[in-house]
């Protein structure tokens, strides 16, 4: 037996034969032709085949992972519709006279070398994008086809890197897990293989020969390690961890329907988060009370222009609809730092995620805002909507906030257009200056939610995204914690109710935590619903009060 050890990003036990995922190696040739523009124009036809490819997996991808997971494909194409992008490839078959594939080959590697170039740890990742959109111009240009795993059973796919794509094309009834020699925690690939609940590994020292190919082995995505050839105690001591991980989802199914209030009588909401209409199955699917975080700036981002009043309309009555009277609170535009849509033409900053954001676009674009805010406002006559501003400082905002609300609603009076008078808004408490002056803040707001992934990196002053600082960087950090004690009791004082959107809401370690502080809602992703629900189903609060003492 041989043990092999990377860094897992997401749990779970697989147990199969090992398929080591080889690219296609070749070499791109540079030739010499003597017609330019005819190059150029084959080059554009290529582009719109493998425009329709994404477009082929975009759909692939939405019914397997959902919208978060597809997104990355949307972006793709989008990427190859870049002008920059473009001028490259058309400058270089002009000025050298050279064959396509060379041109997009080198624009290929001038861009991802740029990106590597780049401090932010998002725009870092990024330069996997540029490969991979690169790579499957020259697959069209040259012919070549599409790559995937050739096996006839599942198997544990090892590779040195997996590109969105690669991923993607694969047969996800095929794949048991995925173990890869590079990659990175915030690539969208690791994202996709969360979403598709997927054991998966990266940074693993494993090699990528006959040695392994083939073999039987187990993925450990708990402990991140990969035993090739497991001996009989080892493969034992895995299948059971494997049939207990399989019956707690079993059970966790019987939870559906119940309401979530603890054995003292505490009750507490359990949201969804979620990013698109197309999200809306796996809120249905998991039994989530409502939407705790709609977050509309994916409208935005996959729009090539300003969503109008319509559009937007459009969508959020869906929701409404769907819903059917559950609450659906959706967060305002939250475009900014590593969120960025050209047609914004945002400046440049020297640290976006302390610059121009969120409310503070909407409050120095009142015409972007207005717009949305009339769509949120036409839609909640078609259900219960709410209404949550992002990035909130002081009390200033909130009260400007409000100003333009009422201009909407008096708009909408005027034009005899129905909407939710009694409408909820609240704010995201995701900055120490907003802990800090909370009991203002909450005299003007219906409610409250944290966004505990912002609270925590301007709190810490820490980039959460910076794999360096991770042990640096505690979501457990007791100024996090009293920080959260603060924010509830300031809104309880006022009236208000308190809830979590952010990921620690998903921290099952805390969930006990978050019920002794008086939370009343927890926001996560759909599938954490369940979990959540049978701690809270199982928890004594009072009792927990009095272990704490």
């Amino acid at each position: 037996m041989t043990i092999y050890t990377g860094k897992s990003v997401f749990g779970g036990i697989a147990i199969g034969r090992l398929s080591v995922y080889r690219k296609d190696d070749s070499q791109v040739k540079r030739v010499h032709i003597d017609d330019p523009e005819a190059e150029i124009a084959r080059y554009h036809e290529a582009k719109e085949t493998a425009i329709e490819q994404l477009g082929v997996l975009y759909e692939k991808a939405l019914k397997e992972v959902g919208e978060d997971g597809a997104g990355v494909f949307e972006a793709h194409q989008m990427m190859l519709e870049d002008g920059d992008y473009i001028d490259s490839v058309e400058n270089i078959i002009r000025s050298e006279s050279v064959n396509a594939e060379y041109a997009v080959a080198q624009t290929g590697d001038n861009f991802a070398q740029m990106f590597l170039d780049m401090e932010d740890e998002y725009f870092r990742g990024r330069a996997a994008d540029m490969h991979d959109i690169s790579e499957r111009l020259i697959n069209v240009l040259s012919g070549k086809a599409s790559g995937g795993i050739q096996a006839n059973e599942p198997v544990i796919v090892v590779a040195d890197d997996l590109a969105p794509s690669e991923t993607v094309q694969m047969d996800k009834d095929m794949i048991l897990s995925f173990v890869t020699v590079h990659g990175s925690a915030n690539s969208h690939t690791s994202i996709l293989a969360k979403t598709m609940n997927i054991p998966a590994m990266i940074g693993c020292d494993i090699p990528l020969d006959d040695s392994v190919d083939g073999k039987m082995a187990i993925v450990d995505g708990f402990e991140g390690k990969v035993y090739v050839d497991p001996d009989a105690e080892t493969m034992a001591a895995k299948q059971k961890i494997f049939d207990e991980e399989a019956e707690k989802k079993a059970l966790l199914e019987q939870l559906r329907g119940k309401d979530n209030v603890t054995l003292d009588g505490q009750h507490i909401n359990l949201y969804a988060n979620i990013g698109n209409t197309k999200d809306l199955a796996l809120v249905m699917k998991n039994d989530a009370g409502g939407i705790g975080l709609f977050r509309s700036e994916f409208i935005y981002l996959g729009s090539d222009h300003y969503p109008t009043e319509d559009e937007q309309f459009a969508i959020y009555k869906t929701v409404a609809q769907t819903l059917a009277g559950k609450k659906v609170i959706i967060r305002t535009l939250d475009i900014g730092a590593d969120k960025q849509a050209d047609y914004f033409e945002l400046p440049k900053e020297e640290n976006p995620a302390m610059g121009l954001r969120a409310i503070r676009i909407c409050l120095t674009r009142p015409e972007v805002f207005k717009t949305q805010l009339r769509a949120i406002l036409r839609a909640s006559a078609f259900g219960k909507i709410a209404i949550m501003f992002p990035m909130i400082i002081s009390l200033w905002e909130v009260q400007e906030i409000k100003k333009i609300v009422e201009e909407v609603k008096a708009e909408l009076e005027a034009d005899g257009i129905a909407y939710d008078k009694e409408i909820e808004l609240g704010i995201m408490i995701e900055t120490p200056a907003a802990v800090m002056v909370a009991d203002e803040l909450a005299k003007e707001v219906d409610f409250f939610s944290v966004g505990t992934n912002d609270l925590t990196q301007y709190t810490l002053a820490i980039d959460r995204q910076n794999d360096s600082l991770e042990k640096f960087y505690d979501s457990h950090q007791p100024a996090i914690l009293k920080m959260l004690q603060m924010i509830v009791d300031a809104a309880h004082r006022h009236g208000a109710w308190a809830g979590i959107c952010g990921e620690l809401g998903a921290d099952l370690t805390l969930t006990k935590e978050f019920l002794a502080m008086g939370f009343d809602e927890l926001s996560v992703s759909p599938g954490r619903i369940l979990p959540l629900r049978k701690i809270v189903l199982e928890t004594d609060v009072s009792e927990y009060k009095k272990s704490k003492i």
